[in-house]
């Protein structure tokens, strides 16, 4: 399988190594190279994300109330 370079340096990966990668449009690649001098691409993998905190995250989970659902909508209805 042989791609052309273009004049900006990109080249276009197979779709069958996109599709054995898993690459998306937008997905991020890796380049190395390995030991013996040939190129190896992988899919990067994302950096964690870490849940930003809301005014919320303190209370979540926390309530010891259990409500029945006709009892939270009869207070709610106001009936």
């Amino acid at each position: 399988m042989t791609t052309t370079l273009t004049s900006k340096g990109q080249v276009t990966i197979p779709k069958r190594i996109r599709d054995a990668l898993r690459l998306e449009p937008g997905s991020a690649v890796e380049f190395a190279v390995d030991a013996q001098g040939q190129v190896v691409i992988r899919a990067a993998r994302p950096p964690a994300r870490r849940r930003q905190k809301d005014r919320f995250d303190a209370a979540r989970g926390k309530a010891s109330v259990r409500w029945r659902t006709e009892d939270l909508m009869r207070l709610l209805r106001d009936d």
